[in-house]
């Protein structure tokens, strides 16, 4: 049986396979993106890829205190067109 890596979720503080989540990325410049091949470097947060985990991150503010880092509203609905176009 293959072993199944696990992230941490923001929105829930669970644990899940790395499968299921959306990685947010900050690079050295500063860009903030949603990194599709999980593999970009910079610091990054997962999140669970439906519009309630968004909603929670967005709320509580998790997304700038786990890139440490102001967020703009055009994150969020980058990450929003992201969930509705390849996870829903």
């Amino acid at each position: 049986m293959k072993h199944k890596v696990l992230r941490k979720d923001v929105s829930t503080n669970t644990m899940l396979p790395k499968v299921e989540l959306i990685r947010v990325v900050k690079n050295k410049n500063g860009e903030i993106f949603v990194d599709q091949t999980q593999k970009a470097n910079g610091r990054g947060v997962y999140l669970r890829a439906n519009l309630e985990a968004l909603a929670i991150v967005k709320k509580q503010r998790l997304l700038e205190k786990g890139l440490k880092t102001k967020i703009g509203e055009e994150v969020f609905l980058m990450i929003e067109k992201e969930i509705k176009e390849n996870w829903m």
